[in-house]
């Protein structure tokens, strides 16, 4: 069927929709451009996806922010929000010991808001909204509670697999039933069966951390505590790390000998902890310094010795020519004087977060990128990949899968980026529900007006994102 739909903005897209998928309409998008050459880009939507709707009803009641930078320069201080990875666990934590305990600098993202109503909650149907953490930080948790609890979350969310912790925790002796696909959320909780009985479970060490994560932070609790194996290649090993560190703070302690983890049953104990701020979230910062002339950007809350595998941005950003010194509040950002690469190249298997804002980074400077990692990329909140393809084409820039002669030897599937952003054509970029998707786009704002739609998706993770770039000069009108 092909739709010809027009957005608010006045700019005609060709819509050429595929059915065949069950989950996602799929179809080639009209880039934007002043060429006489007309170009497409295929895009893939949930179904179910509220910007879909939206779409389809020629954009009725959706907010748009126009982004706008009269200068070339980033100076400031910025307080940046806690890490909501790091809060969440933090609370599951929390719950999971005998004692309270304070927590300062929780982030006052919605998913972590969401995370500490949901654990303070009786209420029978708990909504987990499209929280992806929070959903399976909390179906580990109510896993091991006594009574009957359905777990829901968006529409989204019920096409996001979990499948992989459900059969992980049957195994360990929890009760789980699906309430509506097979291996897919909602899910009715009941009181378990016989957790005890076996303490040891195999899972693919290529599934989502979140999974192995949960898992492991129940793990004190149960009565033989759990033996863990990892089965292939560790992906995210860093979130992983991060669980660990964390449960080591308050005194669990394990053992990672090669493909298993093993926990025996301990207890958590209480104590004063403090959330470091977001290395995803400065990311953003890291873009706007690099499209900037002058650079003088202290960001607040950060830390150097972090358990974020994020963090490596620092080494990142260097090739960037942006230099980060760490000080007691936090790191300030200048410039290094370093040249440009002609080419960046990076695996994202232990980052992903970040490959998003790279990508704009290396699209706005003209820098060729070679990025690998990105498998998990097409589980997020929406089909990150698919969402950067078709955005970045909208100021001349192309996300392009290379033939598999490029790696023969591995597994590894390989993109590139390739052009310089052009932003002359006032472009307006949807968001797809997803935060990071917003606040990735948003530094291209400094080589022209652009229009970013639901800029309130920032806050899944970061409320305050469009008020703290407007310290630094840049001007966000929403309509």
């Amino acid at each position: 069927m092909v739709l010809q739909c027009t957005l608010r903005n006045n700019i005609m897209k060709l819509f050429v929709f595929n059915s065949n998928l069950r989950n996602y309409f799929s179809f080639y998008q009209l880039n934007e451009s002043n060429s006489a050459i007309k170009t497409y880009t295929y895009v893939s939507i949930p179904k179910n996806s509220r910007y879909l709707r939206l779409l389809l009803t020629k954009g009725r009641n959706m907010t748009v922010a126009t982004v706008t930078k009269n200068n070339k320069s980033a100076k400031g201080i910025i307080t940046l929000n806690g890490s909501k990875s790091i809060a969440n666990r933090a609370l599951i934590i929390r719950a999971l010991c005998d004692q309270d305990f304070p927590i300062h600098k929780l982030s006052n993202s919605k998913d972590t808001v969401l995370m500490d109503g949901l654990l303070k909650s009786n209420s029978e149907v708990r909504d987990a909204g499209a929280a992806g953490t929070t959903f399976r930080f909390m179906t580990a948790y109510l896993a091991m509670q006594q009574g009957t609890q359905v777990l829901t979350g968006t529409e989204r969310m019920k096409q996001r697999p979990i499948g992989v912790l459900v059969d992980a925790l049957r195994k360990l002796g929890a009760n789980i039933d699906y309430l509506e696909n097979e291996g897919y959320p909602p899910l009715k909780i009941h009181s378990p069966d016989s957790f005890g009985h076996s303490n040891q479970v195999t899972i693919s060490a290529g599934t989502s951390s979140q999974y192995i994560s949960a898992l492991l932070m129940i793990a004190p609790t149960l009565p033989n505590g759990l033996e863990l194996i990892l089965d292939g290649e560790i992906v995210s090993r860093p979130y992983i790390e991060m669980t660990l560190n964390l449960m080591a703070h308050f005194s669990v302690l394990h053992q990672w000998d090669g493909q298993t983890i093993r926990v025996a049953h301990q207890k958590y104990k209480p104590r004063p902890f403090t959330v470091e701020a977001d290395w995803s979230g400065a990311s953003y910062f890291y873009a706007i310094a690099a499209f900037a002339d002058e650079v003088d950007l202290q960001l607040d809350g950060l830390f150097e010795k972090s358990v974020q595998g994020d963090s490596v941005l620092v080494d990142m950003m260097e090739q960037f020519g942006i230099q980060s010194t760490f000080n007691e509040t936090g790191v300030r950002l200048t410039r290094s004087g370093n040249d440009l690469p002609a080419v960046f190249e990076w695996d994202f298997i232990k980052c992903p977060d970040l490959a998003q804002t790279i990508a704009v980074i290396c699209g706005g400077l003209g820098v060729q990128g070679l990025f690998t990692g990105l498998k998990t990329l097409r589980i997020k909140e929406t089909d990150r990949i698919a969402a950067l393809q078709a955005e970045l084409a909208k100021v001349q820039v192309y996300l392009s899968p290379l033939p598999k002669r490029f790696s023969p030897k591995s597994d590894k599937e390989y993109f590139m980026i390739d052009g310089k952003a052009v932003v002359d054509t006032n472009p307006t970029f949807p968001t797809y529900e997803d935060h990071r998707q917003a606040m990735a786009i948003a530094p291209l704002a400094q080589l022209g007006q652009i229009n970013v739609e639901e800029p309130e998706v920032v806050g899944k993770s970061y409320p305050m994102f469009w008020k703290d770039i407007s310290k630094l000069g840049f001007e966000v009108v929403e309509k």
